[in-house]
């Protein structure tokens, strides 16, 4: 370990003389490890023998089964104007979430280093496989109010892999990020899609009680053929979060323009619309234990994101999804925390289903349980 921080240190040094010429002495470099562990239990109430939660689902995904979500070990560096981060991962997280990834990129939870640009302001330059900034909640499960993620987070990126420019104002208020990246949730691009797509964020924390945020996305997921330029947005605000009662409010909408069928032909005029909104209260009863509350629905009747295998015609009306849940955090220790998470999701149309033999409900619920430890 002193040798890698003997070397970091030297490449640091050698990197920020190219750039910036000769580093302050008193400048401070350091290296660390830190890691995590969430393991689960879920019971599908209705359906029992099932070996999956339903497709929509990417996290805590395997039913009657104790099982890892995600454990990761990552060693971060960082200077005065260098850092980078490499986290090695497994677990059903990204047994599911990385399925479209080559194999040897699948234990990949973050891969990035990054430049400072500047001498006198907070603006870096980073690159590599690093965790979304679209959406307010992330696959480490601990930092989140609720045990399971919700629909809306489920369906949007967890990951990006690209080059993105951050800047935070001086008075920590604003955060502004813009990026190039090889796709919607991919590392290895989509095959047949050769343009690079694009994202946003603007944050706003006037203090610690409010974060105002607006995430979007520019590019595509299907190949360059059907040219489906893919529109997304994603809002939030998290209200009072380190208070004893918080709120959390979140909406996508995203749009992906019809295809083409053939000869310049569309399908139709305009674009397949799908959009998400969910409400998250949190309450904490002591220093110990907390209780949080929420409510969320879906709409992607078109199945761009989500598909049922119901279709759109009829009286089918693809996917509009309720959910709500209710759990329990008991914090065992600072850095241990036990949860349970009753959930429920009501659909529109009969899409939960155990096996082909047994008939479809309109209605799911789940039991599930979790250990997360972190270091």
């Amino acid at each position: 370990m002193k040798n890698v921080s003997i070397l970091t240190a030297v490449l640091s040094t050698v990197l920020s003389n190219c750039l910036f010429g000769q580093t302050d002495s008193s400048s401070v470099s350091k290296l660390t490890v830190s890691g995590y562990a969430e393991l689960y239990y879920v019971q599908d109430l209705n359906h029992p023998k099932a070996s999956e939660r339903p497709g929509f689902i990417y996290n805590h995904k395997r039913n009657r089964e104790v099982n890892v979500n995600l454990a990761f070990l990552k060693a971060a560096y960082s200077s005065e104007r260098v850092r980078a981060n490499l986290a090695i991962q497994v677990g059903t997280y990204a047994q599911y979430n990385y399925a479209a990834e080559q194999p040897l990129l699948r234990n990949i939870f973050e891969a990035n280093a990054g430049v400072k640009l500047s001498k006198n302001q907070d603006l870096w330059l980073d690159a590599g496989v690093f965790s979304s900034h679209i959406g307010f909640e992330s696959a480490i499960s601990k930092d989140c109010w609720t045990l399971t993620r919700s629909m809306l987070a489920e369906n949007s990126p967890y990951y990006l892999a690209g080059a993105k420019v951050t800047y935070n104002s001086p008075n920590g208020k604003w955060t502004v990020l813009g990026s190039v990246l090889n796709g919607w949730q991919r590392i290895n691009r989509l095959p047949g899609y050769t343009k690079p797509a694009f994202s946003t964020q603007v944050q706003y924390k006037p203090s610690s009680k409010l974060t105002l945020n607006w995430s979007t996305f520019l590019g595509a997921d299907r190949p360059d053929s059907l040219k489906q330029n893919r529109f997304f947005n994603n809002f939030y605000a998290i209200i009072n979060p380190t208070g004893k009662f918080g709120l959390t409010l979140g909406f996508d909408i995203g749009a992906d323009r019809k295809p083409l069928l053939g000869a310049g032909q569309r399908v139709g005029k305009g674009s397949y619309v799908w959009y998400s909104s969910v409400v998250i209260a949190q309450y904490a009863i002591s220093s110990k234990n907390a209780l949080a509350g929420r409510v969320e629905y879906y709409d992607d009747r078109n199945g761009v994101v989500i598909s049922t295998g119901t279709g759109t015609t009829g009286r089918a009306n693809g996917f509009r999804t309720w959910g709500y849940s209710v759990n329990y955090d008991y914090a065992i220790l600072p850095s241990a925390v036990w949860r349970i998470e009753y959930r429920v999701f009501r659909s529109k149309d009969a899409i939960f289903t155990e096996t082909a033999a047994t008939p479809a409900r309109r209605t799911n619920q789940a039991l599930t349980t979790s250990l997360a430890v972190s270091f």
